[in-house]
């Protein structure tokens, strides 16, 4: 577990990883570098399977789902913990990709979570947009907060606000899109963006969102 604390912190925000690179990765770092300049300590970590990658340097998928959620569960009541310089801040979860699909998964069950940010939510597959991973979506009570790139392959803009029956996401999230952004945020140079640019846009929308639900 990696900590980023914050001078003078007004939440905690945890990140779970995509299935393809770890805490370690540049993406990683910058959003928990804008995020703790915001006010937000913010921690990062391995899943199980990362943590052998990084151990043994031979690839191999994630975890099962259960294995991945019951990880991300076990980090949250480590910083939730008296002995924890981060219990008594306001708690909020998120990740990049399957750490984002994982933090929906789990934030409606832990009572001192105020919310969830997904930074690139995975839709459905790429190339499969019928087997969409939305179910538990639509009835969703908590605050969620996803961050997608216009032309994210992973569920692009079109997709996400098509009206089908799969997209009828609970009044409770909130969907905000990066200009051109693919499913790390980067955008093509045509655009007149950059990726930097949407991972700090994309924290300033986590600050704002961790702001407005600190009272929940």
């Amino acid at each position: 577990m990696e900590v980023h604390a914050a001078k003078a912190p007004v939440a905690c925000l945890i990140l779970g990883h995509g299935a393809g690179a770890g805490k370690e990765h540049e993406f990683m770092q910058d959003m928990a570098n804008e995020l703790v300049a915001k006010g937000i300590s913010t921690v990062l970590f391995n899943f199980p399977y990362m943590q052998t990658i990084k151990t043994t340097g031979k690839r191999r998928p994630p975890d099962k789902g259960d294995k991945l959620v019951s990880h991300f569960t076990a980090v949250i009541e480590s910083c939730s913990k008296d002995n924890s310089a981060l219990h008594n801040l306001p708690m909020f979860i998120g990740g990049k990709s399957m750490g984002g699909r994982m933090s929906t998964m789990v934030y409606e069950g832990i009572s001192n979570v105020r919310g969830a940010i997904a930074l690139g939510y995975p839709f459905h597959p790429p190339g499969k947009p019928e087997k969409t991973r939305t179910e538990h979506l639509l009835t969703a009570a908590k605050p969620l907060l996803i961050i997608q790139g216009e032309r994210d392959t992973f569920g692009n803009k079109n997709e996400i606000e098509s009206g089908e029956e799969n997209y009828a996401l609970s009044s409770t999230i909130e969907c905000v899109f990066l200009e051109d952004g693919d499913h790390s945020f980067k955008p093509r140079k045509a655009s007149g963006k950059t990726q930097q640019q949407h991972i700090i846009k994309a924290a300033e929308l986590t600050a704002a969102f961790i702001t407005r639900n600190l009272d929940n």
